[in-house]
């Protein structure tokens, strides 16, 4: 077996892993960004038998038009990432869950919190890869489940030795909603999250039209979802406001554009910026060259992280649970992912390509 890392290792780039057995080759993810317009080289990568998205992120999917120079192969995805996304070719994509193999190669999945859908993969059973994916077991929403063993992982490594948990972060975000608060997030993410959380604690909240959207779809998959997760959505459909762009600072709102660089959070947030009208917080990745973080740098808004990738307790779970001979880590920088080899007590691979 063999694995290559054609993009993903070594910084917080586009997700694409190539993994090969039996004459085999399948395609984990064909991202693109998070920063830019980022895509993965696939000079020299051959004809490949499918490409099995873990999630619908476009750092997962955004690069799904180079699939042509890959031989235009049969393209797997888990249930919610087909529904919501705006590409019409992952719309002919076939549903991972009740899957057992593909192209012939033994295979299981399960979920990973994070996102709508998320799943980790396994391929060639035992013996063969883990892919987590991006995950997180913190999720308030978003199903999980522990992955399965492997020999091979390549795993979610975002935070680094990052440790605090969830409920602290949410503890130091709770109280700055004493006056207008504005989260630009990706709607297919944390937003629903922090709505459910928000109005849990009795703030009034405002969604955008596309988190509307995504949370009305989510409600027909309830599979991907934590219990009651169905019943929640709907209940925050009709419990809070419509967001637009032209909405004035009011309670809680939450907006798509997770770096204000597009949507109604990209109409929102310099007019907040400009009038102090709102605070704005962000709370996820900022992407280089966006809005986001000239508007921190500049005091106009404040980064506060909420967990959407495994803490380093998580990531200690995750390999006790997969115990992998290998461990690949995927999504950030060799300096992080040195001390996080120190932090685990065991060494990670670094380099792009592993055979076994």
């Amino acid at each position: 077996m063999k694995l290559t890392a054609i993009s993903g290792l070594g910084c917080k780039g586009p997700a694409c892993f190539l993994f090969e057995t039996a004459g085999r080759r399948i395609l984990l993810d064909l991202g693109r960004g998070p920063d830019g317009d980022t895509l993965p080289d696939l000079t020299g990568v051959p004809p490949v038998d499918a490409i099995v998205f873990s999630h619908g992120h476009v750092d997962h999917t955004g690069g799904l038009h180079l699939a042509a120079l890959l031989g235009n192969p049969p393209l797997f995805a888990p249930e919610p990432t087909i529904a919501l996304s705006p590409d019409p070719a992952l719309h002919r994509a076939t549903p991972l869950e009740p899957l057992t193999q593909i192209a012939g190669i033994p295979f299981a999945s399960g979920p990973a919190g994070h996102a709508p859908g998320a799943r980790w993969l396994r391929l060639g059973g035992e013996g063969g890869l883990l892919y987590t994916g991006d995950m997180s077991r913190e999720s308030v929403l978003y199903r999980w489940a522990l992955p399965l063993p492997a020999a091979v992982m390549v795993f979610d490594a975002s935070y680094g030795t990052a440790d605090q948990p969830l409920s602290d972060q949410m503890a130091d975000l709770m109280p700055l909603a004493d006056r207008p608060l504005l989260l630009p997030v990706p709607a297919g993410g944390r937003g629903l999250e922090m709505a459910l959380a928000f109005r849990a604690a009795g703030h009034p909240v405002a969604l955008c039209p596309t988190h509307r959207e995504v949370a009305r779809v989510l409600a027909t998959h309830p599979k991907a979802l934590q219990p009651q997760g169905a019943a929640r959505l709907r209940r925050l459909l009709d419990t809070t406001k419509e967001l637009t762009g032209q909405s004035p600072a009011h309670g809680v709102m939450i907006a798509a554009g997770p770096n204000a660089e597009r949507g109604v959070a990209g109409a929102l947030a310099p007019r907040f910026a400009a009038d102090g009208s709102a605070r704005i917080v962000f709370t996820g990745h900022l992407a280089e060259g966006a809005p986001s973080g000239a508007m921190v740098a500049q005091g106009q808004a404040r980064f506060l992280r909420w967990n959407v990738h495994p803490t380093l307790t998580e990531t200690r779970l995750l390999m006790q649970s997969v115990t992998p001979t290998h461990a690949m880590p995927a999504f950030c920088k060799p300096g992080a992912a040195a001390a996080l080899a120190v932090a685990l007590d065991r060494p990670l691979i670094m380099t792009r390509e592993v055979i076994w």
